[in-house]
């Protein structure tokens, strides 16, 4: 990991989500990072795998969901990819409107929002950036 880059992949089957935490743990331990990053890092990394696996990929184990991480001065981006048609992040339902808030699902983009310093979407929606500053 001390080089900057770090890439992991893992299949499309929802019991590979529990492997997150310990690619967290050791990004942790590498950077020095505070136990509050740690669960902010955690959680939207967690969303985002599962988000690929399960909407991305369709549990399609044929298919990869893609994890690099990138270390800047300040900084740790991390990207989740995976092989799926891609979506538009504009048309997610906000689920705090009245129309959206009984719905099971639907609030993990907006965790993920909260929880990092800045989300961006690439390759239509195939792959999500979060960056987290390191204080």
């Amino acid at each position: 990991m001390r080089a900057g880059l770090f890439n992991f992949e893992l299949k499309s089957n929802p019991r590979n989500i529990s492997l997150v935490d310990g690619f967290v743990q050791k990004l942790v331990q590498e950077y020095k990072l505070s136990p509050n990053l740690y669960g902010n890092i955690l959680i939207s990394l967690t969303e985002a795998v599962n988000n690929a696996i399960i909407h991305g990929n369709h549990r399609d184990e044929s298919k990869k969901v893609q994890i690099q991480l990138h270390r800047e001065k300040n900084n740790i981006a991390i990207r989740v990819s995976d092989q799926g048609r891609g979506f538009d992040p504009t048309k997610v339902a906000n689920p705090c409107c009245m129309e959206n808030i009984e719905k099971e699902g639907g609030r993990g983009v907006l965790i993920m929002r909260e929880l990092c310093d800045k989300m961006n979407y690439h390759n239509n929606g195939r792959t999500v950036e979060m960056q987290f500053k390191i204080r």
